[in-house]
Formats: structure tokens, sequence, C-alpha cells
């Protein structure tokens, strides 16, 4: 996901969006821990796709 789509959407999507990729990431590595999967791609993905979204969440956080 991309920052510009990040700032269109509110706080609460967000968070969803949030809990959702973590649940995502997590399901992902234990496919790879289990030999399942060989995406190792999608978690680096997912890691800094929450990474941006926490920067706008903290970033609106402050100037609110």
């Amino acid at each position: 996901m991309k920052f510009e789509e990040i700032k269109s959407k509110t706080p609460d999507e967000l968070k969803k969006i949030l809990v959702d990729l973590t649940k995502k990431r997590y399901n992902i590595s234990l496919l790879l821990a289990n030999g399942e999967s060989k995406k190792t791609s999608e978690i680096k993905s997912f890691r800094k796709t929450v990474a941006r979204i926490k920067t706008y969440l903290n970033l609106k956080k402050k100037n609110a």
C-alpha cells in the first residue's frame, strides 16, 4: 500500500487494516516455517506497510 493510499483513509480504517496485515503476516510466517510457502518477500512488504501505517497514525496524533 502506497503512502498516498494511506493518507486517503480514516484512522479507524487504518487500524482495521493494521490488524488484518498483522494477522496475514503471522499466517505467512507460519507457512514459511513449515516449508509450505516460498514467498519471503510478502513478509517484507507487510512489515513495510505496517510501518507506513503506524508512521502516519503517529503523525496524525502529533498534529491533532
